[in-house]
């Protein structure tokens, strides 16, 4: 379990038990929520960021602009655009702009890598978790706003792909104190509900995002001239309006926390100083929580990879019509949502490691299948996609749900920022074998066996995190 020394706790704490009652290491910052009775308004105003900001995920990173415009045929060339859609040399050229997408994403990571810890801790210790937070989220507002500038044309799809990573970068970060916040909001009783309800009015919300889109296309747009991408570049600035909107939950009805009081203020770069002391901590005190964050630094770049490349690969390998996509995007969201929001009294039962396995397992097999069976038409995507859709959503509730039980209180952002950052660490496998192995074979779908590769070693690796048994 992870404790806390003279260093960053008082004489006076609470001891922390060695068991926690919901099958997760231990229990540590949510032990300070003993007997507090949670406003259900500051519940829902925090989950509601999840459905503020997923349209970046859903509609901006998944399923429409990147998917359907950032890597189509208004991004190469006027010549090979002009040739047969069978035609290999187009093919070829629309599956080299995935690729360098995926270079992009990776990038990103990286800064995420190098940023997101050293956020985190700094934010547990200025007490401005909410502030950093809104800040971050406002830079992923102005990178979707500006995506309306990105014309159709090959000269501005550097422009398309740094925006929508740098939109990554701040999404990634603001993610640290957003989670941070969830002991705020839960109990050890409920922390496994309360993360599922986020996840899943997040995936809720991208079905809502994606339905409006779909009624645009099936209404013309009301007449709007829709040449050099003008539907998709309205999207993305209504996607950033979206978002304004659905933030002011939060900032009206969760409050600002109190900085902790106990950690030593230095400069940015000092900062970096710390954070090795901090692991070397972790490592030395809680080294089953060190290898969690291990393990699921892989299966959770797996977990990226799906949804990152989930679009591309109907449209390039199972030939969906923009249409299609739209409407796998709803039911792929809606089958998320329900199956995250199920899984959260799962997790609270069972515990979160249950959880994770058992969609490890079942995001293997389906992808497996995707890959074995990639010529197998339009239907087999619907099944093993869904299938896939089903089982990210509990794995990534899970993941936070268990992460929240082991955490010293008023350590949260440093934690999660190494959640983070570890996540980051490992977040050029997915789009670095998607790009690889893209390279190596010349076709898309080989780029689903790096995602089912990066999800089966993550798997693995979290056969052999040990957590404490349920307690009765």
């Amino acid at each position: 379990m992870i404790d806390r020394t003279p260093d960053d706790a008082s004489a006076t704490a609470k001891p922390v038990p060695t068991l926690a009652n919901t099958g997760a290491i231990a229990a540590v910052g949510l032990d300070l929520q003993e007997g507090k009775v949670i406003p259900r308004k500051q519940v829902v105003s925090w989950a509601l960021w999840d459905w503020a900001t997923q349209p970046f995920n859903t509609v901006i990173l998944t399923f429409v602009f990147t998917a359907l415009y950032l890597t189509s045929d208004a991004f190469i060339s006027p010549e090979l655009a002009a040739l047969p859609e069978g035609d290999t040399r187009r093919v070829l050229a629309i599956d080299a702009l995935s690729g360098q997408f995926g270079f992009a994403i990776f990038i990103a990571g990286l800064l995420v890598a190098v940023l997101a810890p050293v956020m985190g801790q700094r934010s547990d210790a200025s007490g401005r978790r909410k502030f950093w937070l809104l800040v971050n989220t406002a830079i992923v507002v102005v990178c979707m706003a500006l995506l309306f500038f990105v014309q159709a044309g090959p000269a501005f799809f550097v422009l398309g792909a740094a925006l929508v990573a740098i939109g990554s970068v701040f999404q990634e970060i603001a993610n640290v104190s957003y989670n941070a916040m969830l002991v705020q909001v839960s109990t050890k009783k409920t922390v496994g509900k309360v993360s599922g309800l986020g996840w899943g009015l997040g995936y809720i919300g991208g079905i809502v995002a994606l339905v409006i889109v779909v009624v645009l296309t099936q209404l013309e747009w009301f007449g709007m001239s829709t040449d050099n991408g003008m539907a998709y570049r309205v999207i993305a600035l209504g996607c950033a309006v979206w978002t304004i909107v659905f933030v002011i939950p939060i900032i009206l009805n969760v409050p600002e926390i109190e900085g902790s009081g106990t950690r030593e203020k230095v400069n940015f770069f000092r900062s970096y100083v710390l954070l090795a002391k901090d692991i070397k901590r972790l490592w030395v005190e809680s080294r089953d929580t060190f290898w969690f964050l291990v393990a699921s630094a892989v299966y959770r770049d797996g977990l990226a990879g799906v949804f990152a490349f989930g679009a591309i690969i109907a449209t390039g390998t199972f030939a969906f019509t923009s249409n299609e996509v739209l409407i796998f995007g709803v039911a792929a969201n809606l089958v998320a949502g329900v199956s995250t929001i199920v899984s959260g009294r799962f997790d609270d039962r069972f515990g979160p490691r249950a959880v994770i396995l058992f969609s490890l397992i079942g995001l293997v097999i389906a992808g497996s299948a995707t890959f074995l069976f990639h010529d197998g038409g339009k239907n087999l995507f619907w099944v093993f996609g869904l299938l896939l859709c089903a089982f990210v959503g509990p794995a990534q509730s899970a993941s936070r749900s268990l992460l929240a039980r082991v955490t010293p209180a008023g350590r949260e952002g440093e934690i999660f920022g190494l959640y983070a950052t570890t996540g980051r660490a490992a977040s050029f496998l997915s789009p670095g074998l998607w790009a690889l192995l893209i390279a190596l074979f010349g076709f898309q779908y080989w780029g689903i066996l790096g995602i089912v590769l990066v999800l089966a070693v993550g798997l693995v690796l979290m056969l052999f995190v040990r957590v404490a048994p349920k307690a009765s």
